[in-house]
């Protein structure tokens, strides 16, 4: 009713909560940026698989990461116009040198100057995106000094890396008394199921967009503490599953 409505807006605006300070807008520009740079370097990614599959190269097929260390390596070495598949595979590093054998028959493509060519693009874009990246932890880093005991608390639970709590705090702020409950946060973030009944029947329960960017990390920390070894969620996650 709107005595309640009037009640909320209040609380809200006396915990800062529609408005905050401005250390954690500053925070909220530089991991929304970050982010931004991150889905450009996987998109990044997937044009470089889709080169590779192109000249009938399988390495996703063995490699979980194409542009993890191992792959990256091999890459660099396609583009300066190496092609023998026994010399690529002998390029992994630790675990992957179990699999040089499929890595072998993986690099055996068909690859031309055309190919390389792309690669090469897109392997600069990437190390660009990745120095631009490298530039905003650093920033981001120093901003959080003041919040680290609020990062610590967040990187101490299943699923939450360090830069997961970079965007819980820039997000939600370091102080938790703005939301009365969990609930009150976790329907704030758009992460509470929706409840829409007519005459006593369900009709939805889509949950509500909410904040799109604390969404997303949280939904990546939830399937990061599913599996979890040794954790509740994995347990209440699998008993659910």
């Amino acid at each position: 009713d709107g005595e309640r409505i009037c009640d909320f807006l209040q609380h809200g605006l006396l915990q800062g909560s529609f408005v905050p300070p401005k250390p954690i807008q500053q925070l909220r520009d530089l991991t929304r940026s970050r982010t931004t740079l991150k889905q450009e370097q996987v998109r990044i990614g997937n044009r470089i698989r889709k080169v590779l599959e192109d000249a009938n190269i399988k390495l996703s097929s063995v490699m979980s990461d194409v542009m993890g260390v191992s792959g990256r390596a091999m890459l660099r070495a396609i583009v300066r116009g190496e092609s023998d598949a026994e010399t690529l595979a002998q390029l992994a590093r630790k675990r992957l040198r179990g699999k040089i054998p499929l890595l072998q028959q993986a690099a055996a493509g068909s690859l031309n100057d055309h190919h390389r060519f792309l690669l090469e693009q897109w392997l600069a874009h990437w190390d660009e995106l990745t120095e631009r990246i490298a530039k905003f932890d650093q920033r981001i880093e120093e901003q959080m000094r003041p919040f680290a005991a609020a990062v610590q608390t967040w990187n101490s639970l299943p699923g939450i890396d360090r830069i997961t709590a970079w965007t819980m705090v820039a997000e939600m702020g370091a102080d938790m008394n703005q939301f009365p409950t969990a609930a009150h946060a976790a329907s704030w973030a758009g992460l509470c199921p929706g409840q829409e009944e007519s005459a006593g029947k369900r009709k939805s329960g889509r949950t509500r967009r909410g904040n799109v960017w604390l969404r997303r990390a949280l939904t990546q920390a939830a399937w990061g503490a599913s599996m979890t070894k040794g954790s509740y969620f994995k347990a209440f996650y699998r008993r659910l599953a």
